[in-house]
């Protein structure tokens, strides 16, 4: 089992920056492909970003492409969201999952194996 937590959330104003932070606990991620996916109300779960096992491949979201930055640290058994230039459409819960059947990223959140509970992410404008 692997247990995902996220943390990291909160309210920012439009253009400020958040970190966020999916820490894996029960097993080492280090060999899992991560990806983060958002959720804002009414909305469905949508792809936010991905990295793979190694941490050489990474994939964006057009709408998050050259603000956000996924990172991992396997020594940590962490993997991190830098959000920068945030917007208001950016508000969402933030999810962490693991894919423990491929190191590649996939962008179909079906395909995770592993939720975290979720940060909730408030941009204001």
């Amino acid at each position: 089992q692997v247990q995902l937590v996220e943390s990291g959330g909160g309210l920012v104003q439009a253009g400020g920056s958040l970190t966020l932070s999916c820490a894996g606990s029960g097993r080492t991620i280090s060999n899992y492909a991560m990806g983060w996916f958002r959720q804002a109300p009414g909305k469905e779960r949508e792809f936010v970003a991905a990295i793979s096992g190694s941490g050489g491949y990474t994939y964006y979201a057009d709408s998050v492409k050259g603000r956000f930055t996924i990172s991992r640290d396997n020594a940590k058994n962490t993997v991190y969201l830098q959000m920068n230039s945030l917007k208001p459409e950016d508000t969402a819960v933030y999810y962490c999952a693991a894919d423990t059947g491929t190191p590649i990223a996939p962008m179909t959140a079906a395909l995770y194996d592993y939720w975290g509970q979720g940060t909730q992410v408030t941009v204001s404008s």
